[in-house]
């Protein structure tokens, strides 16, 4: 595991509120070294993306791909990477998707084998990630309102394994972001869909390591 970051969470989340997603960027990129910032390529995407590589462009960029996603998600990750000159590191499931189409298949979240596909496509690839990476700070684009357990969240929150978590973008609505993505001429992924959540509102389980 990194080395833990020691700040009160509670204090500075009170001071982060008033600020910009800038600001908390630029305040949390000075905390350590060894920082990561995590990405699906998902419909705002670029928000984060583009925030996090204009004041650290070397930092390393996680991609967990599913096998799943949708051409356009694709070619929208080419984009960005070639755009932004991003660090990735990609990780995916040790089985082929020929495998796992073969063994698992694509099952609804109503099925037993939801829960094995889950952990072969998207959770056994992101701890792989986060033990080899073993960073000290995770950037992520988690916001409130998306779902029940990111409401208990904030800005700063510690993973399990005490990595310090940060999301500038955190109070922002989709609206918020909307309005971002046109003055800042930044491109935008209308058609992700992740197989593993499947409703808007439901976790995947990454932001549950």
């Amino acid at each position: 595991m990194g080395k833990m970051i020691d700040i009160d969470i509670d204090v500075w989340n009170k001071k982060l509120r008033e600020k910009n997603p800038i600001e908390i960027a630029k305040w949390a990129l000075k905390l350590s070294n060894n920082k990561i910032v995590t990405t699906s390529f998902g419909k705002y995407s670029s928000v984060l993306l583009s925030t996090i590589s204009k004041l650290e462009n070397d930092i390393r960029v996680v991609w967990c791909d599913t096998l799943y996603n949708e051409p356009s998600t694709y070619e929208h990750a080419n984009n960005l990477i070639e755009k932004y000159k991003l660090n990735i590191l990609k990780y995916q499931s040790l089985l082929s998707k020929e495998e796992i189409d073969a063994t698992i298949g694509l099952p609804s979240l109503e099925d037993d084998n939801h829960d094995i596909f889950s952990e072969t496509v998207k959770l056994e690839p992101f701890r792989r990630a986060l033990k080899e990476q073993n960073p000290d700070i995770w950037f992520t684009n988690i916001r409130v309102r998306q779902t029940e357990y990111r409401d208990k969240k904030d800005i700063l929150s510690f993973s399990k394994d005490g990595i310090l978590k940060v999301s500038p973008f955190y109070f922002w609505s989709d609206e918020d972001l909307d309005d971002y993505i046109v003055e800042n001429q930044l491109e935008k992924n209308v058609d992700y869909f992740d197989p593993i959540k499947a409703l808007l509102n439901r976790e995947c389980g990454i932001h549950f390591q």
